[in-house]
């Protein structure tokens, strides 16, 4: 009988196909046993760098929200108090006497306390003066605050001559004298108290000054102009905008007084 047996060739290729597939499993096993390394994140350099970039922009954000405040909400908030001040006040004004005769005037006020309005008609400034100079209690509340304190005492507008001189920002905090820069000779000024409407004139200006130099308030302001006695205002404020370096002073000369009962004077009623 004759029989067949498989030839040389094919049991190679049989072989071959083996041994690759036992590679092939002894690869993937060497392969899946492997751990993976992960990506490094960077050394101590790198991550200070980045906390130190975080750190930065969160200062920005602070920043940037102070700002805000200080010229934008602070004057909001000092425009409310302001308002709300001046009402007050002639609402005060408006209630009679108990005994329903006029109330006999008032000539001194305690520090921080409304006694006046001030209105400068070219500027749109209509702003309550109190007593003193304080920032927290007059200057940072919008108000406007009278020189009525120590050796920087100056006159009312009732007193019959004398220099009544005030301070307000001009940044910030409702900065109500903001523009002052703006008023030439001629310009009114008006205060308004309990009893009558005062009307000043503008003058004259002083562009910059050291804050050192008090003979701007004297009775006779000097740089003003004036030479002898008289009813005179005179208006501070800090320069440069922005700034606490200097002052800028504006004077005027009183040329009007009228009762309130009279009503209000032509330079807050003429168009």
């Amino acid at each position: 009988m004759t029989t067949l047996a498989p030839s040389a060739p094919a049991e190679g290729r049989a072989a071959r196909r083996r041994a690759a597939q036992e590679a092939a499993k002894r690869s993937r096993r060497r392969g899946g046993g492997r751990r993976r390394r992960r990506p490094r994140s960077g050394g101590p350099l790198v991550v200070a760098s980045r906390l130190a970039g975080e750190l930065f922009i969160t200062l920005g954000l602070v920043m940037l929200l102070f700002v805000a405040y200080q010229l934008w909400y602070t004057n909001v908030l000092a425009e409310r108090t302001a308002n709300g001040a001046a009402g007050s006040l002639r609402k005060d004004w408006e209630q009679p006497a108990p005994d329903g005769a006029a109330a006999p005037p008032v000539t001194a006020f305690e520090p921080g306390q409304g006694f006046a309005i001030l209105y400068i008609p070219k500027l749109d400034v209509k702003v309550p003066v109190a007593e003193g100079i304080s920032k927290p209690k007059v200057l940072d509340k919008g108000m406007v605050g009278h020189y009525g304190e120590g050796a920087l005492k100056t006159a009312m507008p009732a007193d019959k001559q004398g220099n009544f001189a005030v301070a307000g920002h001009r940044n910030t905090h409702g900065e109500p004298f903001r523009f002052i820069n703006r008023l030439v000779p001629g310009d009114p000024i008006v205060v308004e108290t309990r009893d009558a409407y005062y009307t000043y004139e503008m003058t004259s200006a002083l562009p910059q000054t050291p804050p050192s130099n008090v003979s701007v308030l004297k009775p006779v302001p000097q740089g003003s102009g004036f030479t002898s006695a008289g009813r005179y205002i005179t208006l501070t404020t800090c320069t440069p905008e922005f700034t606490s370096t200097f002052r800028m002073i504006v004077w005027g000369r009183m040329i009007d007084e009228r009762p309130r009962s009279q009503g209000a004077p032509p330079a807050l009623t003429s168009p």
